[in-house]
């Protein structure tokens, strides 16, 4: 059962079954973890109306429903030698600065005080339950998707990687803008349902239903550890079928 089975109805749904096709998923993956980092999850898990007091951006206590969850998935992916690249944001020491954002058009930009930088660079911090160790990947990226301007094609190329799997937030942000940069970049795409989050419920599945249906295959955390204990690490060709219970 799908997590978005509650939001197909009626015609919806019978169009939504004849559109998608089968995606597979290759032999090679690499696990991405989109921002997981204090600004989206807020310093702990309290509600998220507490949480966005401190970080505006945070999606309280939702997140950190999932860090567990991706705790244990990047474990699973250690063992079993899967590349795993994480990203944040970029400690820029102006207010006003990011994607489609009106104030450095009317140039409005300002530098931030000590503090504000500071608070900044706290919540850039990817959270300490899954902080990355030696070997992992750390990308600092400027845009929504973590392949904007930034290394992550090159680096995946070089090893040999020819699937994608997405976790991290939100989903109807990052997330998505990431697995859809990935299949416009031919790699397989894989996103975990249960691995990734949102600060809106409705936005969460719709971007879920969304993917699923056009860019890549939405799986279960439990297919994911399957997935990346079956994994053989060998050269491109081909891909490999999965069950999943999305």
């Amino acid at each position: 059962m799908a997590v978005w089975d509650d939001v197909l109805t009626g015609l919806d749904r019978q169009v939504y079954e004849q559109f998608r096709g089968t995606k597979d998923l290759g032999k090679h993956p690499a696990l991405v973890v989109v921002d997981v980092n204090y600004a989206f999850a807020g310093l702990q898990a309290e509600p998220i109306l507490d949480s966005i007091k401190t970080f505006h951006t945070s999606c309280g206590e939702r997140a950190w429903k999932v860090i567990p969850r991706l705790q244990a998935l990047i474990g699973t992916a250690r063992r079993a030698g899967i590349p795993i690249v994480y990203s944040t944001g970029i400690d820029r020491e102006v207010r006003g600065a990011g994607w489609a954002n009106r104030a450095r058009k009317a140039g409005l930009l300002e530098p931030l005080t000590e503090a504000e930088f500071e608070k900044r660079k706290l919540g850039n911090r990817i959270v300490k339950e899954i902080e990355p160790q030696s070997g992992d990947t750390v990308i600092r990226k400027i845009g929504p998707s973590v392949f904007f301007g930034t290394p992550l094609t090159t680096l995946l190329n070089e090893m040999d990687v020819d699937t994608v799997i997405v976790t991290g937030t939100t989903t109807s942000g990052c997330v998505r803008a990431t697995a859809v940069e990935a299949a416009c970049l031919d790699f397989y795409v894989g996103i975990v349902e249960d691995c990734t989050f949102d600060r809106f419920e409705i936005s969460h599945k719709v971007s879920l239903m969304d993917m699923h249906a056009k860019y890549g295959r939405v799986i279960s955390m439990a297919d994911a550890v399957s997935y990346f204990e079956a994994a053989t690490g060998s050269a491109r060709p081909g891909a490999v079928p999965i069950t999943t219970t999305a």
